[in-house]
């Protein structure tokens, strides 16, 4: 049994890898900004397994302090940090983008991570021991056009990943970057502002990954052999070739 922190818990990936996770027997910090949300899933998950939850902001600083130390002394031994939360927003070309949306963009896939990890990483350096999971995407291996700001962040992840790895190795610690391809969560009806219609177009046509397919990902790289680490892994739908390619009916 681990105690695992997972940030976007109320929903798409961080929801069904909370689920799946639990289920396994594994004890879960539910972390998210919407209370009645993380409620909500807390007091489903419990009659399987012991749940926590924390509400803050990822993007916000002292949020995170706030929220990562009130922890009480049982639940401060986590042993994988999985760092979900994080955000599209628009599909403009960087002459047309909104200022606010890179700010949402860097803030949230970028420095929220940092503001996380750097809360969790010395407890897992002072026991030598931890497994650490980025999502990325696969934006972080080919940039697109009108998506150059959430192509950075997420290719911020995985050179913070691959820093961490190089850091933390040594102290026992496993870091795992994941880069989904298209995955029918959320994602394109927040990045279009809540616009259900165009957001499905994204998916229309072939047959996306889901939640659960990243949430069984995440599972298989944590419950791997003790000196195995999957330090990196790509996850496209059968009819994705590459990031900008998908092949429809």
């Amino acid at each position: 049994m681990k105690t695992i922190l997972i940030t976007g818990a109320t929903s798409g990936i961080g929801k069904a890898a909370a689920e799946l996770l639990a289920g396994q027997g594994n004890r879960i910090i539910l972390c998210g900004r919407r209370t009645e949300v993380l409620e909500e899933l807390k007091s489903r998950l419990s009659k399987i397994s012991e749940t926590f939850c924390l509400a803050f902001d990822v993007r916000n600083l002292d949020e995170v302090e706030k929220a990562v130390n009130s922890l009480p002394e049982e639940w401060r031994k986590i042993d994988v940090l999985v760092n979900n939360a994080g955000n599209a927003h628009g599909l403009d070309p960087l002459s047309a983008g909104k200022t606010e949306d890179w700010d949402s963009m860097i803030d949230g896939n970028v420095k929220g991570l940092l503001y996380v990890s750097k809360m969790i990483i010395p407890g897992m350096k002072d026991r030598n021991s931890g497994h650490i999971i980025n999502i990325s995407s696969v934006a972080a291996r080919q940039t697109y056009a009108n998506g150059v700001v959430y192509c950075a962040t997420k290719k911020a992840v995985d050179v913070i990943s691959e820093g961490m790895r190089l850091e933390l190795t040594e102290f026992g610690i496993k870091v795992t970057n994941i880069q989904p391809g298209a995955v029918e969560t959320d994602f394109s009806k927040v990045r279009f502002k809540g616009d259900a219609e165009r957001a499905a177009t994204v998916y229309a046509g072939y047959e996306a990954l889901q939640a659960e397919d990243i949430a069984h990902s995440i599972a298989y790289c944590i419950n791997a052999p003790k000196h195995v680490c999957i330090s990196d892994m790509t996850i496209y739908p059968a009819a994705q070739a590459e990031p900008r390619t998908i092949y429809r009916k």
